[in-house]
């Protein structure tokens, strides 16, 4: 698809969207190599390393030789595994914590330049007035094209209070936008939680950090105690792009039955295969107590609709996965990314580490997730118009090196709309479109999932109208 999203970060991770890391800060040598090393190519490497040294135009520094020869041969497995240099190291530890400096815009890359797909609220983007669709062609007097994204990311990453020049290109401007913008710490709360309507929650898990799941179980004490009767609850996941894996459990953990199993991986190492339960070991992090514990009984028996997209990756993937094959909720929406691999961080130095792919992970029914992602139970396009640009956005099968799906034969194709003509009628009517706010009163969705609670007709998406007729037709009824 030409003009489909080739990349996708948000300013602050800098990471591929949906990852979801196993924080293991560990030795290098996991377990003993089976062959002996290929000397020949490393011969060939040093090689190398000697004829650059030697014969290239300028000096290069011995260093940065090493780092990039490491990352290119980390990077060179899958999208997700990556050589982390000490400001990329710590920058995740920070994410983690739910904080980072920046500008606060979730991006990705088309046609060579940098695309805002959101500006986070009450952020130095948001406030500047940046918006949705805008494309960033340079930054202070750097053009964009030519960068990765990641090296874009850098650069709009900074220190507090230091000032950054985005040049950008908007649909029905005639001139490009020349807009200044000071870096601040940008704090993530990853939970929002709300009364919709009488007797309806909405939860909102933006990222899966550290805190969120502290910060979930104080949001839904708060609403059931305010709101003792809810009818009907929503856990939206919409572009939420995975996060630390604790997180996913814990969330999963407030709504099902104690000790079920939420998650399994399964990789080459003994340790990647496991299975994760819904018991505070497996979500408390550094806490000595349950911060589940004291939420109310109806959390577990409540009725649920899961909101997703093609942004729900990797984490959001875990809880929609565990809630669906459990019955536990109604999964509303699009399909997801497809993020179905586990990433653990093998620190090599104090400030350097390295995040690698070491398992992929499984429903609790057994399902791979990776390169498919999950199908909803009920097909609803983000408007009523349609699926918009979302229908258009990079998913983990269109990445380069990606890993397969060992059960890929026995499931559903992607819903994709591959036709140039229809690419761009999507295109067209989304750029006459506002932004949906997630939660508000225009959330189609969202008000998709309040007729379901009520037993009013759902508005399904004509993909989904389409399953339906197919599947009568096979299967007839019986008079």
């Amino acid at each position: 698809m030409g003009n489909k999203f080739n990349s996708f970060g948000l300013i602050g991770l800098g990471m591929v969207a949906g990852m979801a890391a196993t924080l293991q800060f560990s030795a290098v040598a996991q377990k003993s190599v089976g062959n002996p090393l290929p000397l020949e190519e490393l011969r060939q490497l040093s090689d190398v390393f000697g004829l650059i040294k030697s014969d290239y135009v300028e000096d290069v520094d011995d260093k940065k030789l090493v780092t990039e020869a490491i990352s290119g041969m980390v990077a060179s497995l899958d999208p997700h595994s990556v050589y982390l240099d000490k400001k990329a190291f710590r920058e995740m530890r920070e994410t983690m914590l739910g904080k980072f400096v920046g500008i606060g815009i979730e991006v990705g890359m088309e046609d060579g330049y940098v695309k805002v797909v959101s500006p986070i609220e009450d952020t130095p983007a948001f406030r500047a007035g940046i918006k949705a669709g805008d494309l960033i062609t340079r930054l202070d007097n750097t053009p964009i094209r030519g960068l990765s994204l990641d090296d874009a990311i850098k650069k709009m990453r900074g220190e507090p209070q230091s000032k950054i020049v985005l040049t950008l290109s908007r649909k029905g401007e005639d001139k490009p936008l020349v807009v200044p913008i000071m870096r601040e710490e940008i704090r993530v709360q990853s939970v929002k939680a709300k009364m919709v309507e009488p007797g309806y929650a909405w939860v909102r898990v933006s990222q899966f950090q550290e805190p969120t799941v502290e910060d979930m179980a104080r949001k839904l004490a708060a609403l059931y105690a305010q709101n003792p009767g809810i009818k009907g609850l929503v856990l939206d996941l919409r572009n939420d792009p995975g996060g630390v894996v604790p997180g996913a459990i814990g969330v999963s953990a407030a709504f099902l039955p104690k000790d079920v199993v939420v998650v399994s991986t399964n990789g080459q190492l003994p340790d990647s295969k496991q299975s994760f339960h819904a018991r505070p070991e497996y979500y408390s992090g550094r806490q000595n107590s349950d911060p589940l514990a004291k939420l109310p009984a109806a959390l577990k028996t409540v009725p649920m609709v899961v909101l997703v997209n093609s942004g729900s990756a990797s984490a959001s993937e875990i809880v929609a996965g565990a809630l669906q094959d459990y019955k536990r909720a109604v999964v509303m929406g699009t399909q997801t990314f497809g993020k179905g691999s586990v990433q653990t961080l093998r620190q090599l130095t104090a400030d350097t580490a390295v995040k690698l792919t070491t398992a992929r992970y499984y429903t609790p029914h057994g399902r791979s997730i990776q390169a498919r992602g999950i199908v909803p139970d009920m097909l609803v396009d983000e408007t009523a118009d349609g699926d918009g640009l979302n229908s258009l956005r990079l998913r983990e099968a269109d990445l380069v090196k990606h890993l397969g799906n060992k059960d890929e034969q026995e499931l559903p194709s992607p819903v994709r709309h591959d036709e140039l003509e229809e690419e761009q009628r999507i295109a067209a009517l989304a750029r006459t479109q506002k932004p949906v706010e997630f939660g508000g009163k225009d959330d189609f969705q969202l008000a998709q999932a309040l007729n379901h609670f009520k037993g009013l007709p759902v508005k399904l998406s004509k993909t989904e109208v389409v399953r339906e007729l197919e599947t009568a037709v096979k299967e007839p009824k019986k008079k």
